[in-house]
């Protein structure tokens, strides 16, 4: 069985209200809640408890962004994305600690984050300082009882299963097919065959991929891009189950109604997904 969900940060919901409005206005009653906002108080806490167990609304899990992130280019992601850099790292701890009381408090069991690029090479220096800070991280999460899942796309397949594997279980993975064709890092089904078993949540995602290499691909309305949904579902049934499966859309200006077609699209291939 898996759960259907939509991320909150997909709604630009200014304020309690009108998230919840638009949760329902999907199609859907559970949701990725970002966590940054709750802590800020800009969707305040105890507001957003009381609007759910009014509404049964479901938070299926949480997601930390990381500080000073700059999504212009690759390159400028590449080097500000995740735990990577230095100037950063004190304020990404000082979150991830507030985040995870904040996680244990909403009764979350999973928070989702960007890494950041990690290095393919055992022997880049870099790697083993994000790892360790990784480590960290997931430890953080874990005194709180909160499991963490790093979201596929900034690096291939094979280098985040080895990262997993560097961590001892400690991580999962948070994949999102449509990341691993706009960062051009491979075929999102044979990427999700090779970490299914590391899978704790999935996001809803579409894009084409780039025209020219080292540039973005462009997200897209789910069913209408690069990702081949139908062998993808046939993974997901075969091989994860009990995941949330979360849609998000980060483009366009018709994001309720792109997140409800898309649990149109998605539901025939999927029937036993609620």
């Amino acid at each position: 069985m898996h759960r259907l969900a939509v991320c909150s940060w997909s709604l630009r919901p200014r304020s309690v209200a009108e998230l919840v409005a638009r949760v329902r206005e999907c199609g859907l009653r559970a949701m990725q809640i970002a966590l940054d906002p709750v802590r800020e108080g800009l969707l305040p806490e105890p507001e957003l408890v009381r609007a759910c167990a009014r509404q049964d609304l479901v938070l299926v899990s949480g997601m930390m962004a990381m500080a000073g992130e700059d999504y212009g280019t690759l390159d400028s992601i590449r080097v500000t994305g995740g735990v990577r850099p230095d100037a950063t790292w004190p304020a990404n701890l000082a979150n991830a600690r507030a985040n995870a009381a904040l996680a244990r408090r909403l009764g979350l069991r999973l928070v989702t984050f960007h890494a950041g690029f990690l290095p393919h090479a055992r022997s880049d220096p870099e790697r083993a300082r994000m790892l360790e800070r990784l480590r960290v991280l997931a430890e953080v999460f874990a005194e709180q009882q909160v499991g963490v899942a790093f979201e596929t796309g900034q690096e291939d397949a094979a280098t985040l299963l080895e990262v997993l594997r560097d961590l001892d279980g400690l991580a999962g993975v948070n994949f999102d097919p449509a990341n691993m064709l706009l960062y051009g890092m491979g075929d999102p089904v044979a990427a999700l065959r090779l970490l299914a078993p590391h899978v704790r949540q999935v996001h809803v995602k579409d894009a084409l991929p780039a025209p020219t290499k080292a540039t973005w691909g462009r997200e897209v309305p789910v069913g209408t891009g690069g990702v081949d949904w139908a062998s993808f579902a046939a993974v997901l049934r075969e091989r994860v189950s009990d995941v949330d499966l979360c849609f998000e859309r980060e483009a366009g200006e018709s994001r309720v109604a792109d997140v409800a077609a898309g649990l149109r699209f998605l539901r025939p291939l999927l029937p036993r997904a609620r």
